[in-house]
């Protein structure tokens, strides 16, 4: 099962959930030898700036590579892994729905920007935006216990959502869905979370929340560009890799985990899926890892 944390390998946390954490990315992934395995946040969106270095950020099975000056966008619930390369630098902000919504709540359209997983790189970006500045003065806001902190935080946060808006009608990204069809969208992956192994019909999923199954596709094309069947395939898929890469579990044995109750079947649905047989996959992901650290 994906592993949901506020902040990564933190289950219990000893910060404010219900409100916002920054800090520089070395202060975690410095000591997780600089890889954050796959997981998700199930009530906080994370936004990070990098500066320095770079790296792969898998996020729902699609690997980016990312380099300096960058900045990414993982909205709650979204499956993600990062591999960065040791001394990159930056900050990473892990932001709570209800207080992301409370510091935008004069302008409803900026929360859009949060909704879809998205990067944008240094030819987006540009010179005239100093995102690094902007995350160092939010990191100093936060650390630094003055009056009126929370007043200046989303001061700094609401800077930061009109810099992704401009971004995002700059590259002209798909179209942004509705408060309504986010939500939707959340929910039933919410939904997925819960009952990906027991393979239910879309019709089911729909029913549990009160749509039709054409409604909830839209929905779902509309927020993150991939059908609600794709979603789940994602889902599945990513576990699928999770355990070839960290179980010792056998290729009939993940089948199995994952609710195929024939392996030829299991086997199939990878292999069209991910273009190797899961056997395959797993030599290649170790005999990948045998040659980095041979490197």
């Amino acid at each position: 099962m994906i592993p949901h944390y506020f902040l990564y390998e933190e289950a219990a946390s000893k910060v404010e959930p219900s409100f916002l954490h920054i800090e520089p990315i070395p202060v975690r992934s410095g000591r997780h030898n600089w890889t954050i395995r796959t997981h998700t946040h199930p009530d906080h969106h994370q936004v990070l700036v990098i500066s320095k270095g770079g790296g792969a950020i898998e996020v729902e099975g699609v690997s980016w590579e990312v380099s300096p000056p960058a900045l990414v966008i993982i909205p709650a619930l979204t499956i993600h892994a990062i591999r960065f390369r040791p001394g990159t630098d930056g900050y990473v902000i892990t932001v709570a729905l209800p207080f992301l919504q409370s510091a935008l709540d004069d302008d409803a359209n900026l929360i859009d920007g949060f909704r879809v997983p998205v990067r944008f790189l240094s030819q987006q970006i540009g010179r005239d935006i100093d995102l690094v500045g902007l995350f160092a003065s939010l990191e100093h806001e936060f650390v630094w216990s003055a009056p009126s902190r929370r007043t200046a935080i989303k001061a700094y946060l609401q800077l930061l959502a009109v810099t992704v808006r401009r971004l995002l009608e700059q590259e002209r990204v798909r179209p942004i869905s509705s408060a309504r069809e986010a939500e939707t969208v959340m929910h039933f992956r919410e939904l997925v979370e819960k009952h990906y192994r027991d393979h239910p019909s879309l019709d089911v999923y729909a029913r549990k929340l009160g749509v039709t199954a054409a409604r909830l596709n839209a929905c779902c094309r509309m927020t993150t560009g991939k059908s609600s069947l794709a979603l789940i395939n994602d889902r599945l898929l990513t576990e699928a890799k999770r355990n070839l890469l960290y179980s010792d579990m056998t290729v009939n044995e993940i089948g199995a985990a994952l609710g195929y109750a024939d392996p030829a079947y299991f086997n199939r649905f990878f292999s069209r899926n991910v273009g190797l047989s899961p056997g395959r996959f797993r030599e290649r992901l170790f005999s990948d890892e045998t040659r980095a650290a041979a490197s």
